[in-house]
């Protein structure tokens, strides 16, 4: 189990668009992050005291993200982009995250392809409660820059 990373350590992103809270922990095929939602969140609606439950989908790709970027730290190696590339099956069961919520939020592997293509099962609980799942496809290059100057 890696554990101890803080979440600017496993995330290849700059502030103000890391949306995660905490890295938890990573395993060889989950990861698991919390976010602490308050007025400071951002995507917060001041009228609405939420985070919109579609700003889910991003913090189930910064799960992701920190997943693979604290697996690669454990093996000497360094956090790399990635990219999403779709969301199936997205279902809420909110409309949004309440102001004072601690989600969790989960991602196992079920595929990895060796051309970098990856899918995930992703929840996000408040305590036990399920209030999203949805299935993530994503990719990782060897090396972005050299990937986006061919596409």
């Amino acid at each position: 189990m890696i554990t101890g990373y803080t979440i600017e350590q496993v995330l290849p992103h700059a502030a103000p668009m890391i949306l995660l809270s905490d890295f938890i922990e990573a395993g060889d095929e989950h990861g698991v992050c919390t976010v602490r939602i308050d007025e400071q969140s951002p995507f917060y609606d001041a009228g609405q005291q939420a985070v919109p439950s579609y700003v889910g989908v991003e913090y189930m790709a910064q799960t992701i993200a920190a997943y693979a970027g604290a697996n690669r730290l454990a093996r000497g190696g360094q956090v790399r982009i990635g990219f999403l590339l779709g969301c199936r099956k997205y279902v809420p069961v909110v409309s949004g995250f309440a102001h004072g919520a601690e989600l969790t939020i989960t991602a196992t592997q079920l595929v990895m392809e060796q051309s970098g293509l990856s899918v995930f099962d992703c929840q996000i609980y408040q305590q036990q409660q399920l209030l999203v799942s949805a299935k993530l496809n994503v990719f990782q290059p060897d090396d972005h820059q050299a990937w986006l100057r061919e596409s």
